[in-house]
């Protein structure tokens, strides 16, 4: 069974704290051990696992993939939002994480972010939770 978490954003480049919505979904499942999938199905968003006890991080990597893929420069692709495909393209649209005694395996200081970089958009992420086999 998938799982979807809707996602509304409010800005054209935004990063979303996830972690709590996945653990719920992670706890609900009433799996014990495993590994749970989380995939964005969209090509100008992706997901990120970073730290997420300081806000300016995730501030300091947008930052630096607008310099990496500017807003503004000439692209070919006629949409205009070249520059969300490209850093989508370097974030990635999928992260696999474990699941050990019910609970998602990630640092002391790691969070699972929805990475926004063609909003306002309505959007969704996919969570797939996949029990070890006995």
């Amino acid at each position: 069974m998938i799982t979807r978490i809707d996602i509304k954003t409010k800005s054209r480049v935004e990063f979303q704290d996830i972690t709590s919505k996945i653990r719920d979904i992670v706890a609900g499942s009433g799996v014990r051990d495993g590994l749970c999938f989380i995939f964005v199905p969209h090509t100008t968003a992706g997901l990120l696992i970073n730290e997420h006890a300081d806000p300016a991080v995730v501030e300091d990597i947008a930052a630096q993939l607008d310099a990496m893929a500017p807003q503004h420069k000439n692209y070919r692709h006629t949409e205009g939002n070249s520059p969300a495909h490209i850093k989508a393209g370097i974030m990635g649209d999928s992260r696999t994480l474990f699941i050990e005694e019910g609970e998602l395996v990630l640092g002391t200081w790691q969070g699972i972010f929805f990475a926004e970089f063609d909003g306002p958009r309505s959007r969704s992420v996919l969570i797939k939770i996949i029990a070890d086999k006995a």
